[in-house]
């Protein structure tokens, strides 16, 4: 809309040739009516008609009543109205595909050159409104084709997702299949001969019946880890939920498109890093722009990655709590919050570290995890763990989230 309110300045002429009584009053009212038609007929074209892709025929039809038009009323009415072919090239470049509107120009241009040689010079004419009137319907075509690559983009993008999705849930059919499969087929089978063997042979339905429970507890075991792992945080849904929440936030975010392979305890950690400090960013720190770093490093006792989430909201001046988020106005103050607790907890089990703090300006927190041994201990599922420190209620980190706590992703 900026764009075409701009070039709706050439309209000034004929407006002011209409409003300075040049013309009969029969000619000012149909001028009137046909500068409405014209202007009407113009932006339906370029609405409606410059991001959609398929069939031109009905727009084409559109363009020639345009071209038409105001070839008449600059014919008609005198120099004032030549600019109207500076709205006519514009919609050749908006509508038509670039083989048509590569000739299509040129001869919107050499008609209001010809039109307007009646009363100027062929060299005023040209220098005035020609070099204008084409460079302009050409740039338009490229602005056309800039549309139509984005909507191509964005649709391409939502197919991936989809296809993404579904192959997620085929990826989760297929692992159903084969962990259940098998066992409820065996469950069915010795479930039958049990049936049968019970009104002669108790003891060996018994013995059946045993190796039932044996089977689905094995099942329900199998079933329980492969949730597990589906709901595990990963670092690359964690760096795009990280981008999606910051951007609803209205802050300027700088984030690695991709997540680096490591090992699964180490990723883990550091996922749950992100999210707690991205969370924290968003509640607490006022800040305009937030930076997210992976880098990886060789230390005395090996190799290490480290996890910095930076901004520059206010300093921590106050300098009170530690940790990420810590020092904020409007952080927690005189002790530490249930989600830092179980932070630090899920890194110490990676063998890593929680550091960083307030700055002069803004805010730097920092995790970070060995590369090396497996680390001492893990938490799983159902262990017993202090509050927060697997997303349970009263931590600031949700659990089985694909985003940051707080967003609408």
């Amino acid at each position: 809309m900026m764009w075409i309110g701009i070039w709706l300045v050439f309209l000034a002429s004929p407006i002011q040739d209409l409003a300075g009584g040049h013309h009969t009053t029969a000619a000012t009212v149909l001028g009137w009516l046909g500068l409405g038609v014209f202007v009407a007929a113009y932006l339906s074209l370029v609405f409606r008609f410059t991001s959609r892709i398929g069939d031109w025929l009905v727009p084409g039809l559109s363009l020639l009543f345009l071209y038409g038009l105001g070839s008449a009323l600059a014919y008609s009415l005198g120099d004032n109205w030549l600019g109207l072919f500076i709205y006519v090239s514009v919609a050749m470049g908006a509508v038509l595909p670039f083989r048509h509107a590569r000739w299509a120009i040129p001869v919107v241009t050499a008609t209001m050159i010809v039109i307007g040689m009646r009363t100027e010079p062929i060299g005023e004419v040209v220098a005035s409104l020609g070099l204008l009137t084409l460079m302009i319907g050409f740039a338009m075509c490229g602005i056309r084709q800039l549309v139509r690559t984005t909507i191509q983009l964005r649709e391409a993008r939502a197919t991936v997702a989809e296809l993404a999705a579904n192959e997620e849930r085929l990826r989760l059919a297929r692992d159903l299949h084969d962990l259940l499969g098998h066992s409820l087929s065996l469950i069915t089978l010795k479930s039958e001969l049990a049936g049968r063997m019970l009104p002669a042979h108790p003891e060996q339905a018994a013995g059946q019946i045993a190796d039932i429970e044996r089977v689905s507890r094995q099942a329900l075991v199998d079933v329980r880890e492969a949730v597990t792992g589906y709901r595990r945080a990963t670092l690359s849904g964690e760096l795009a939920g990280a981008r999606t929440v910051l951007a609803a936030a209205g802050i300027a975010a700088t984030v690695p498109a991709q997540a680096p392979a490591l090992p699964e305890a180490a990723e883990e950690a550091l996922a749950w890093a992100l999210r707690e400090a991205v969370t924290n960013v968003v509640r607490h720190s006022g800040a305009r722009r937030c930076t997210v770093d992976l880098v990886g490093r060789q230390t005395l006792d090996g190799p290490v990655f480290e996890l910095v989430v930076e901004d520059d909201g206010p300093g921590g001046a106050a300098g009170q709590g530690e940790g990420l988020g810590a020092g904020r106005p409007g952080a927690v103050t005189g002790g530490r919050g249930n989600g830092l607790t179980g932070l630090e907890e899920r890194l110490s089990a990676a063998g890593g570290t929680l550091g960083g703090g307030p700055r002069r300006k803004g805010f730097r927190p920092g995790a970070r995890v060995p590369l090396g041994a497996a680390a001492p201990r893990s938490v799983r599922p159902g262990a017993d763990v202090p509050p927060g420190a697997d997303g349970s209620p009263g931590s600031d980190v949700p659990p089985g989230s694909g985003a940051p706590l707080g967003s609408d992703a």
